[in-house]
């Protein structure tokens, strides 16, 4: 039986040894802090308001995100669509349920009768939109239509005029992204604020 015994590394072995591990010291360094540092300083530089979040403040206060939904109860303010993530941020998800789902149908059903009723419109008026989910769960817009079926009721309860809240709204309409991308469309938090801020 025969015992191995261990060499000393010799002064090739160190400098063999040396090369590998100073580049995986250089690339921790480089690519696990300098880049993603350099990224989040350039991201804050060119886009600062999207990179925190894309907040709305509000008498210095942060009132929500313009990228996520909230709802709103009371019926002085657009309602946005509903949400399979109850408007929670940490949860976006969609239902997941497909379109001949029986559940989803009869939650639909409803939802559309309630919202007619709301809104005092007929059923056949009510936009799909407002009776469904996003994919995510917290859309933020609607589109123009579905906030003027609202101006109604949102007139009402503020002593308003529909003509001043339909301004409003007119106002409040983006257009598509780079003038193609999407539809026109309509942020249910900016233009609530708005409202406020018309009083």
């Amino acid at each position: 039986m025969t015992t191995q015994t261990t060499q000393p590394l010799t002064l090739d072995d160190r400098v063999s040894i040396r090369a590998p591990l100073l580049f995986a010291a250089i690339s921790l360094l480089g690519f696990g802090l300098l880049y993603s540092l350099a990224g989040t300083a350039l991201g804050r530089l060119a886009f600062p308001a999207q990179a925190v979040g894309s907040i709305i403040q509000h008498d210095g206060h942060a009132v929500g995100s313009e990228l996520i939904a909230q709802p709103f109860a009371d019926a002085k303010y657009f309602q946005p669509r509903p949400s399979a993530a109850k408007y929670d941020p940490t949860a976006a998800s969609g239902s997941n349920q497909a379109r001949s789902n029986p559940d989803l149908r009869k939650r639909i059903a409803e939802d559309t009768a309630a919202i007619a009723q709301r809104e005092g419109i007929a059923i056949a008026d009510v936009p799909a939109e407002l009776a469904t989910q996003s994919g995510g769960g917290l859309d933020p817009h609607l589109s123009p239509r579905a906030a003027r079926i609202q101006a109604a009721r949102v007139a009402k309860a503020r002593g308003l005029n529909v003509a001043q809240v339909e301004a409003l709204i007119a106002a409040n309409t983006e257009a598509p992204q780079f003038g193609v991308l999407g539809m026109e469309r309509v942020n249910v938090l900016k233009l609530n604020l708005a409202l406020d801020a018309a009083r």
